[in-house]
């Protein structure tokens, strides 16, 4: 919106404020900022609403150990959510085609884990059980999700390409590996691109749910995640720094920095409720929207395996679920882990929680640097 006003008032906005990177940057401070203070208010609302969590596990021993979490606040995602929602209005081109998608993404999930918030809670607080949406039909809404995306981001890149003849955004980059975006990417047809849309789209929205399971955990690793696709959503956009760095040029992507920044910034100011002991949790309101709107951003910059770098923490959360589950179905019984996801296995074996979360953060930070060093180590 301040972009387009500069544009009316100024018949063209200041050379600086065009710069996707800067707008980035202050996207950061305002959201930030918009959850530091709305942050009392709504966790105010949360309470008299009586919105507050009842974490349950298959483990009497974990059980124990979050007792102290009973009744403090969920559904905080929403608080991300305005933040992003706000600093993207305010500071993107709303005339770029990704950002509709952006916006579209985080509408769509968000609601879907609202209401899946919603409706555990309130059972919780009727009956004692913890009954929200099934997982067949949160599934289901993700596919549906990745299915239009896929559909909409190939058509743009399509229409694109007959008009500039760039080809890349049906191009599959492979890190590490140096050599011409075309001639060394891996091209992907119209089912395939679908196909990993979809899986990249519905892992990391509920590889980050699932991640979300102590204070600050998920909010501190999404906002290392967020600010390296800030930078690499900017490379990508900037012809003259992604044809230097051999990396695939998408045109209008260096908008999604906007979103990037306001992701970072939002995760941020949340932290500051949320880290331990936390004052309110973000629910599947704020993981499920935030894991989708990253899933979406690499797609866009055609760097979905990069995300198994940037995102490892994630990564090993989801893979330590799946692994759990099929050892048990395939066992009759026997676990690999004490409790999963991986971050409860590690507060079972005596780490505090303080210590579970920090540990991973600087995991979480080491992957960012060396997705960042991907870049040049090719």
């Amino acid at each position: 919106m301040i972009f387009h006003l500069l544009d009316f008032l100024l018949d063209s906005a200041p050379y600086a404020y065009r710069d996707p990177m800067l707008r980035a940057i202050i996207a950061i401070v305002l959201a930030f900022g918009t959850v530091w203070g709305l942050g009392p208010r709504v966790i105010r609302g949360l309470i008299r609403m009586k919105l507050g969590d009842r974490p349950e596990f298959d483990h009497a021993a974990l059980n124990q150990l979050t007792q102290h979490k009973a009744n403090v606040p969920t559904m905080g995602g929403v608080l991300i959510l305005i933040a992003i929602a706000v600093s993207v209005l305010l500071l993107a081109d709303l005339r770029n085609f990704y950002i509709h998608l952006a916006l579209f993404t985080m509408l769509w999930l968000g609601t879907l884990g609202g209401v899946d918030d919603w409706l555990k809670l309130t059972a919780a607080r009727r009956s004692g059980t913890r009954d929200g949406l099934k997982m067949y039909e949160k599934l289901l809404f993700q596919v549906g999700l990745g299915v239009m995306l896929a559909y909409f981001i190939y058509q743009f890149g399509s229409k694109n390409l007959e008009q500039s003849q760039t080809a890349f955004f049906n191009v599959l980059m492979i890190p590490f590996y140096k050599g011409d975006p075309i001639t060394h990417g891996v091209t992907v047809a119209v089912p395939v691109f679908m196909l990993i849309t979809v899986v990249v789209v519905a892992g990391t929205s509920n590889a980050v749910n699932l991640t979300d399971g102590m204070d600050g955990l998920a909010s501190g690793c999404v906002a290392l995640c967020t600010f390296v696709f800030m930078i690499m959503s900017a490379i990508v956009g900037n012809p003259d720094i992604a044809a230097y760095l051999l990396l695939p040029r998408v045109a209008g992507a260096a908008e999604l920095a906007v979103v990037c920044g306001a992701m970072t910034g939002a995760t941020l100011g949340f932290l500051w409720y949320n880290c331990h002991p936390a004052q309110v949790f973000m629910g599947d309101t704020g993981s499920l929207a935030l894991g989708g709107l990253i899933g979406y951003v690499a797609i866009v910059i055609r760097h979905e395996l990069m995300l198994f770098i940037v995102g490892g923490v994630f990564v090993i959360e989801a893979i330590s679920v799946i692994l759990q589950v099929s050892y048990f179905k395939y066992t009759g019984g026997k676990r690999i882990f004490r409790v999963a996801p991986i971050h409860h296995h590690f507060h079972l074996g005596g780490w505090t929680e303080t210590q579970v979360v920090t540990r991973f953060w600087l995991i979480g930070a080491l992957c960012a640097a060396v997705s960042l060093a991907t870049l040049k180590l090719r």
